[in-house]
């Protein structure tokens, strides 16, 4: 794990550093483009707190396995307590929001799903969860956000954030009858269309609407 801390609007906060819960499928057009059916519920994954990355510094990827690819999602920053909570305390719970990547190591991912095994080795390996600062926003914001990533300045990702098959707050009400959301934890919201491959030496741009503009490199995992 790198030397990532929690930042909102600028400023270092005291939350801890806790796991991150992923939604896969919750774009249409990914689950598309993978040859995934639609989801009639999220689908709920979980990477610890050692897969945090600071994603302002150069990313290591493993090469140990080919096809380590990228998934550009929004991040939501969670402040307070949440179990079996209803939309407002999840909506009064949102700390920041924020930009991630979650890496997955896609043959290896494959190979687990072909044997029907869990996927924790390709989605919550050490950095797997690169992730930006957090900046705070207004709830009615949270459905109109362009997430977008430029691969050495290759429009790649671009999807917008009303697109979500579950949105924001239901997804923390549904999220935290299973798991409880504590202070600290992150929760990545879903990747539109557009995943690809990393290759040592890319360099990526990362922005979510006008809120969040970052840069960053790809290199070899120590």
């Amino acid at each position: 794990m790198s030397d990532y801390s929690h930042i909102v609007d600028a400023v270092p906060v005291s939350l801890p550093l806790g796991k991150v819960v992923c939604v896969g499928r919750n774009y249409a057009d990914h689950a598309k483009e993978l040859n995934n059916p639609l989801p009639s519920e999220p689908v709920l994954f979980i990477k610890p707190s050692t897969a945090l990355a600071d994603i302002n510094q150069p990313i290591g990827i493993p090469t140990t396995w080919d096809c380590c690819h990228f998934e550009t999602e929004m991040a939501i920053l969670i402040g307070g307590t949440l179990t079996c909570c209803s939309e407002q305390q999840a909506a009064d719970a949102i700390a920041g929001v924020g930009i991630a990547l979650d890496l997955t190591l896609r043959d290896l991912q494959s190979e687990l799903k072909q044997k029907s095994l869990p996927w924790e080795k390709a989605k919550a390996f050490d950095g797997a969860c690169p992730t930006s600062a957090f900046v705070t926003l207004p709830i009615a914001e949270l459905q109109n956000q362009q997430i977008q990533l430029r691969q050495n300045g290759h429009l790649r990702q671009d999807g917008n954030s009303a697109a979500m098959l579950t949105p924001v707050l239901p997804l923390l009400v549904y999220i935290s009858q299973f798991f409880t959301l504590q202070p600290g934890d992150i929760v990545l919201t879903g990747t539109p269309a557009g995943v690809g491959p990393l290759t040592l030496g890319d360099e990526l741009q990362l922005n979510l609407s006008t809120k969040l503009n970052l840069s960053t490199h790809i290199i070899e995992r120590p």
